[in-house]
């Protein structure tokens, strides 16, 4: 394929060599010893050639509901369609979001129920505590950080963030784990939402790929969802995965299956035979992986209980007084609906021209903190678990009522 130089030179001067180059496994020491240990996928696609979000909103619940690119007023209202989530809760099972700044499955509106308000934790307090115990549950959802603070590092690997930081997230999450009565019933997947512009020889896939659900992007393309977007990095981890596997195509259930991000709902309905109808016509498509646990009689003892240490591979530290990237805009507004603030129109100015790296985490904190405690206390006065809170700004208080 072409144009990857072409289209960072539109964005920088300095992207263009950039794109072309990749890291050497010393430098990402975790996934390397991942890889010789357990799985690396050769040919895992996001879902559509487009931008971080819409990517993320197909891997819980397989379509992005006609979303092309990063449409903030639609991200802040929540996207309607029905989710992986929803699926596991219709079926009677449990499902965790273990957050660090906010939990962005709830661009999902339907994640904002009542019902679900005692599905997020903070990762810092209650995942080692669930792993310990052995209680966490059939899904669990792992975020990483998203504003890069001194003494409390981003570790979500967007740029300029070190990846040496998300390096230890997914050794943290891994040493947890493998310590945890529920080791030898743990499959974990460690994926990306997209390729962020680097080069890719493999072309996309766009025969037969399915539209999820009809819906197409907005003018002028009108993006009719039938082509898949560039490979991204995918490990999977398990004691019941044989070393150094590779797994390339799917076995089906189509002849042109592939592997992308509708995969994971696809393959949590069949691995906890749910009853729920697929999510959409993608998903009913896209290849399983279930396969890749299903090939050892019994899960192996030598999984190492330890991964290599990342070294820091940026020199300078964390500037807090930055402005926000595209992605943390997008973060605030969704805190600013939870907190009820996107009713101000001087909100969005301010978040605009004035809220840097450290205010916006402090606000998110904050804002989450009280949408969260507000549901339970909803929930506690008797409200309908299908409600969601709906916040109000004022100058001296906070007030809140109920809407479905």
């Amino acid at each position: 394929m072409s144009g990857f130089v072409e289209q960072a030179l539109s964005m920088s001067k300095n992207l263009s060599e950039t794109v072309m180059k990749g890291f050497r496994p010393e430098s990402v020491p975790v996934y390397a010893a991942l890889v010789k240990e357990f799985a690396v996928f050769d040919r895992w696609f996001s879902s559509i050639p487009g931008p971080t979000q819409p990517n993320r909103l197909f891997v819980y619940s397989a379509t992005s509901h006609g979303s092309t690119s990063h449409v903030k007023k639609q991200l802040a209202h929540g996207y309607p369609q029905k989710t992986i989530f929803d699926s596991l809760h219709e079926n009677g099972k449990d499902f965790g979001v273990y957050f660090q700044n906010i939990p962005t499955t709830l661009f999902y509106r339907s994640l904002r129920k009542l019902k679900y308000v005692f599905k997020f934790h903070q990762f810092d307090l209650k995942f080692k505590k669930d792993a310990r115990k052995g209680k966490l549950p059939s899904l669990t959802v792992i975020e990483p950080r998203y504003f890069d603070l001194k003494g409390l590092p981003a570790n979500d690997d967007h740029p300029s963030h070190d990846v040496a930081n998300g390096q230890k997230l997914v050794k943290e999450v891994y040493e947890i784990l493998r310590a945890s009565p529920q080791w030898n019933q743990t499959l974990l997947v460690i994926t990306y939402d997209e390729h962020g512009g680097f080069y890719d020889h493999v072309h996309t896939p766009y025969i037969n790929v399915p539209s999820p659900d009809g819906n197409t992007g907005p003018a002028p393309s009108f993006f009719k969802f039938d082509r898949l977007g560039v490979r991204v990095p995918t490990i999977m981890v398990s004691p019941w995965i044989k070393k150094g596997t590779v797994i390339s195509g799917p076995k089906g259930p189509f002849p042109n299956s592939e592997f992308e991000h509708s995969s994971i709902p696809a393959t949590i309905k069949k691995m906890f035979n749910l009853s729920s109808n697929f999510l959409t016509h993608r998903d009913a498509w896209a290849g399983t992986f279930e396969h890749v646990v299903g090939e050892l009689s019994s899960p192996r003892t030598d999984c190492p209980e330890k991964l290599p240490e990342a070294a820091l591979l940026r020199t300078t530290e964390a500037n807090e007084d930055a402005g926000l990237s595209e992605f943390q805009s997008e973060v605030v507004q969704l805190a600013s609906v939870l907190n009820g603030d996107h009713f101000l129109s001087s909100f969005a100015e301010e978040m605009r021209t004035k809220m840097s790296v450290k205010g916006a985490h402090e606000y998110v904190k904050g804002a989450v903190s009280r949408f969260i405690r507000a549901s339970k206390e909803a929930i506690k006065l008797g409200a309908n678990e299908s409600t969601i809170v709906d916040m109000r700004s004022s100058l001296t208080t906070r007030s809140s009522s109920i809407h479905n």
